[in-house]
């Protein structure tokens, strides 16, 4: 591809991470916390507590997003911030002003929206995070191509394998209670784990039923610092994919420019590691009804290797068909959501804190259903973003992110021919 459409491209891809995204991010909105691991439900038992399993249409459900969507979208969409980050210094500095302090500015006011995210609408913002790992990034972006894989591989796998063998004695707990064959310590180890999300699930059961502003209030006074928590749990597997983001901008395979020959191999090789790992980790996790705890240490940590070769593939696929969806209706509509993701993504967040918070189905969806949500959300964001785009220069929440960081208040609207 050349020209203009080297930049298509990037937008082709991000509209297509950001409608994954919202896949995912559903259940977040839709239950508590504890729901974004598994469909089934936690119980008290007695003494101890128990998993009901869910419905089979939800339990596959869950499956089918586990296999394509959890992760993925998440390390793709993290990939493209990397790579928009180098576009927007070297777009600065081909005008002759500092892109380094300029990309700084925009991070630090990315800050402030995931913080405001996080306290008026939904736990689960993600830009606060890549503010904070953003500003790394630029530190680390002088290195070399080279030194940045390979630092960003090893940290990445390193951050995984060690989350992963954390947790793991945890996770044996609970496949021993399973067996009936876990020993006294297990048992209360375990015991102690599930009283803990059951106090947090209790906790956002309560908070889904306040207003915005009570729950804002409550954000504030009793857990203020969560976004930072969330930097603590996800900064070994950000900061890597934003750098190897840079990398494929750097060489030109985030614009396409790779050889076809380059991409087929990578998404070959994506698929053909990537989604036999998914598959197996879905398939044991199914038989199992997805048991809470080994599901968290699963998605955090043992599924990382999956998660980026699966976003390469997607990347290298989307890349592939570029061409011939630019040509068509679907492909303008996914390129005109790209561009748009800033204000598509806190705009869903707007519209599922109203439909699960306010009108009262938190709690009440299972993950067959929340699919109907998804589908709506879809084709709300393919519908709007092209329209708008025909009058706007970008999406609202860009104009002003981008105004914020200018410092003056840009045009907004496009200049009609001959006015």
């Amino acid at each position: 591809m050349e020209g203009r459409e080297r930049i298509i491209s990037l937008d082709l891809v991000r509209g297509f991470a950001v409608l994954g995204i919202v896949a995912v991010n559903v259940a977040g909105f839709a239950g508590p916390r504890l729901a974004t691991l598994t469909p089934a439900h936690l119980v008290v038992q007695g003494a101890g507590f128990a998993y009901a399993p869910a419905a089979p249409l939800d339990e596959a459900v869950f499956a089918a997003i586990l296999v394509l969507f959890e992760g993925k979208m998440r390390a793709l969409f993290t990939m493209l911030f990397g790579a928009s980050m180098l576009l927007f210094i070297e777009r600065a500095e081909a005008a002759g002003r500092n892109g380094l302090a300029l990309q700084a500015r925009r991070l630090g006011w990315l800050a402030l929206f995931g913080y405001l995210h996080y306290v008026l609408l939904w736990w689960g913002d993600i830009l606060f995070l890549y503010a904070a790992c953003g500003f790394v990034a630029l530190g680390l972006c002088v290195f070399s191509n080279r030194a940045l894989v390979i630092g960003a591989l090893a940290g990445y796998l390193l951050w995984a394998v060690m989350g992963g063998l954390g947790g793991l004695p945890l996770v044996l707990a609970e496949e021993h209670m399973r067996l009936g064959i876990a020993g006294a310590s297990e048992a209360a180890k375990l015991k102690a784990a599930l009283a803990d999300s059951m106090t947090m699930l209790r906790g956002d059961v309560a908070q889904a039923h306040l207003g915005f502003v009570a729950m804002a209030h409550d954000k504030l006074v009793n857990a203020p610092g969560w976004p930072f928590v969330m930097i603590f749990a996800s900064f070994g597997e950000t900061l890597p994919l934003m750098l190897i983001g840079m990398v494929l901008y750097r060489i030109g395979f985030a614009q396409g420019l790779a050889s076809r020959r380059v991409l087929w191999g990578v998404a070959a090789l994506g698929l053909g590691l990537g989604l036999p790992m998914a598959l197996g980790m879905a398939w044991w996790a199914w038989a199992r009804h997805f048991p809470p705890v080994a599901m968290g240490e699963l998605m955090a940590d043992w599924a990382a290797p999956q998660h980026l070769l699966l976003a390469l593939a997607y990347y290298a696929l989307m890349l592939l068909a570029a061409p011939c969806l630019l040509r068509g209706r679907l492909g303008v509509r996914l390129v005109a959501a790209g561009r748009m993701a800033f204000s598509n993504y806190i705009l869903t967040s707007v519209a599922l804190s109203v439909l699960f918070y306010r009108v009262g189905l938190f709690g009440r969806m299972g993950d067959g259903a929340q699919m109907l949500v998804v589908l709506a959300v879809w084709i709300a964001m393919l519908g709007w973003s092209k329209p708008w785009l025909e009058y706007f220069r970008q999406g609202p929440l860009e104009w002003l992110w981008r105004s914020l960081v200018e410092r003056r208040a840009l045009p907004f609207k496009k200049v009609t021919p001959g006015a």
